[in-house]
């Protein structure tokens, strides 16, 4: 029988240089599956704060018009990896349409580290305030060594090379470009309206309430949201944290779980193809907003 912290213990006898990957997907698939979830949606929300980040995602319009679509194939791919590794024939393909996408739009790559360091110090600043446990030393090493291998396959640039560069250029770059929009603000309407669809139409204000209850201040200002008061904060934080205590008590997980067996993920009830997730946009008109670009089966993915 497996004990509440026996596979900390594992954890802690790996290597988080050369077992990253198989760190990672014990904490993210057995550990924390549900906290993981929310907190990688938390981090690709905040990009939306960074104008340029969040006006090129209003110009295509995918998480406008096709939101639920947007995310599914967005959890898929990074999970992906996750479930079968980066040599794999499927995390090939996964990272290949992953490229095949940002190289279709003019992105930074300053943008696109900093969408990576959200991938990072997110999950752990979650888990601090909302997990059953903290992450480990181990764990924040391999996290960092995990978003580094594939920062290499996206073709980033200057990456971090530990948490705490991750950290720091996260900080730097949200106190430097976090802004209004409207573009953006569109995009997390969108999303916080998506979010209040996985539940009962009666409770979509209180989805909506308790989503921006969990913003911080600097995420409220850049959105020009009202700032939630102390009791709608006060009830969202105590319910995730007595969440935690709750599953600290639990029996660990046997088996592991993975996003596509999210109930959030509602597109693909037949199954999906890997090489047929995401978006294929066409120069030039709607869907990529840069023409010119070339189609993505003509350009190199690794």
């Amino acid at each position: 029988m497996v004990q509440r912290y026996d596979r900390l213990k594992v954890i802690q006898r790996l290597d988080p240089e050369r077992d990253f990957l198989e760190i990672y997907r014990l904490t993210v698939s057995y550990e924390f599956p549900w906290d993981i979830t929310r907190a990688l949606e938390l981090a690709l929300y905040r990009t939306y704060a960074v104008p340029s980040i969040g006006r090129l995602l209003d110009e295509t319009a995918e998480l406008t018009g096709r939101s639920q679509k947007r995310y599914d194939d967005t959890a898929l791919l990074l999970d992906t990896v996750v479930e079968h590794g980066f040599d794999t024939e499927e995390g090939r393909t996964a990272v290949r349409r992953i490229n095949q996408m940002h190289r279709s739009y003019d992105i930074s790559n300053d943008d696109m580290r900093y969408v990576l360091c959200t991938f990072v110090v997110t999950p752990k600043r979650w888990l601090d305030e909302y997990g059953w446990r903290r992450l480990s030393d181990h764990e924040l090493r391999a996290f960092a060594a995990y978003y580094r291998t594939l920062g290499v396959r996206m073709g980033i640039k200057d990456l971090p090379q530990s948490y705490e560069d991750f950290e720091r250029t996260l900080d730097t770059y949200e106190r430097e470009h976090f802004g209004w929009d409207e573009g953006a603000r569109r995009v997390s309407d969108a999303t916080l309206a998506l979010m209040a669809s996985w539940y009962p139409a009666p409770l979509a204000p209180l989805v909506r309430g308790a989503s921006l209850a969990l913003l911080d201040d600097s995420l409220l200002r850049a959105f020009r949201y009202q700032r939630p008061g102390p009791v709608a904060r006060g009830l969202t934080r105590g319910a995730l944290r007595l969440r935690a205590r709750a599953v600290r008590l639990l029996p660990p997980r046997r088996k592991p779980h993975y996003a596509r067996q999210n109930p959030e993920i509602k597109g693909y009830p037949d199954g999906y193809e890997i090489a047929a997730l995401g978006t294929f946009p066409t120069p030039g008109v709607r869907g990529c907003p840069v023409p010119g670009h070339r189609r993505p089966s003509d350009v190199p993915v690794e």
